[in-house]
Parts: C-alpha cells; sequence; structure tokens
C-alpha cells in the first residue's frame, strides 16, 4: 500500500486521499451491483434538514467487513494513526442532480471518530462535479476531493463536509460508500 496521495489538516483534524485502496475491479463490480439495490430516500444530514432526505441504502456489517476495500482502509487508518478502528456503520449514498444535500459533521467534535468515503464509479468527469468539500471553524471551504473512480478519502468525523451532487450534464449516479470508524478497544 502506498500513501496517500493528498492530506492536509483543518483545524487540527487529518484528512487522507488515497486512489489505491480500492482496484478498478472491485469499484465496477460494486457499481454494477448498485444499480438495482434497494435505496431509500431516508438519509439527513442534520435534525434541521429532516425535510430534505436523500437517498441511501444501509449495508450489514458481514456485508461490509468482507469488502477487500475495508480491510485495506483498516490497515492504512493503523499505519497513519497508530491506533485501530472498526466500522460501526456501513452505507451507501446516491446522489444526482438536482438533489439537495447539506454540510454536516460525522461526529461530535471532541469524539475520536473517523468517515471512510469510497467513490463508487466506473467513470467520472471533471465538468460533472460532486466534489466533497470540506469546511474549516469559520464555515470556509479549503478543501475539495473530486470523486473519482475508487479514491477513498479517510477524515475526522468532526470535519463539517457535504458531498455535492452531480451537475446538470451527469446522468450517472454520484455513489458514496461511507464507513462510520470508531477506536477499536477490543
Amino acid at each position: 500500500m502506498s500513501d496517500a496521495k493528498y492530506s492536509t489538516e483543518i483545524d487540527g483534524k487529518h484528512i487522507w486521499v488515497f486512489d489505491n485502496l480500492c482496484q478498478s475491479n472491485e469499484t465496477n463490480e460494486l457499481f454494477l451491483s448498485l444499480t438495482n439495490s434497494p435505496f431509500k430516500r431516508d438519509e439527513i444530514a442534520r435534525p434541521d434538514t429532516q425535510d430534505y432526505r436523500h437517498w441511501a441504502v444501509n449495508l450489514n456489517s458481514m456485508l461490509y467487513k468482507s469488502l477487500p476495500v475495508y480491510q485495506r482502509c483498516l490497515d492504512a487508518i493503523e499505519k497513519l494513526t497508530g491506533k485501530q478502528y472498526q466500522a460501526y456503520r456501513g452505507y451507501v449514498n446516491h446522489a444526482s442532480f438536482g438533489d439537495m444535500l447539506f454540510s454536516h459533521t460525522d461526529c461530535l467534535p471532541e469524539s475520536d471518530e473517523l468517515t471512510i468515503l469510497v467513490f463508487i464509479c466506473d467513470e467520472w468527469d471533471l465538468e460533472w462535479g460532486g466534489e466533497t468539500l470540506f469546511y474549516n471553524s469559520e464555515n470556509d471551504c479549503v478543501f475539495a476531493c473530486t470523486p473519482k473512480p475508487g479514491r477513498v478519502v479517510i477524515f475526522n468525523g468532526a470535519i463539517k463536509h457535504v458531498g455535492r451532487p452531480p451537475n446538470r450534464i451527469c446522468y450517472k449516479p454520484r455513489y458514496t460508500l461511507a464507513f462510520k470508524m470508531e477506536r477499536d478497544n477490543t
């Protein structure tokens, strides 16, 4: 496993971007399987945005823990932090042009939790948009991650972020496999 392609900090919290943790054949298989998945429009970003739900499908722990990319992410996290983590939730978000997605955090500021996002697409064009934006404590966007096929971004869940929906010219869904991670104290 190579090092992160990009890394940065926002308000002392880390973000790492990898292009080698999810192989193209895995990405393609996941993309094809997601086209027939039972997505539900019941996910919310924050309590105050509950009227604007977005599409997601929850994965059972046996399924997501069996994915090779999950184990590679665990190994990368241990190498980066010296700590072991485990997922307490795995799911896939689905965004299309016209969807409304809101900025949010995935945990409380003092939590030692990480989020892993894996961009699941067979191709992605720069003009399609769909970036994940990361904000500092002053609500300024200071980092953006392009949703390239198989790209993985690992970050402290207390960083405010948002996945932007694709632009009008994109007719493909923007699938993001997400793992919510907590310290493994076993």
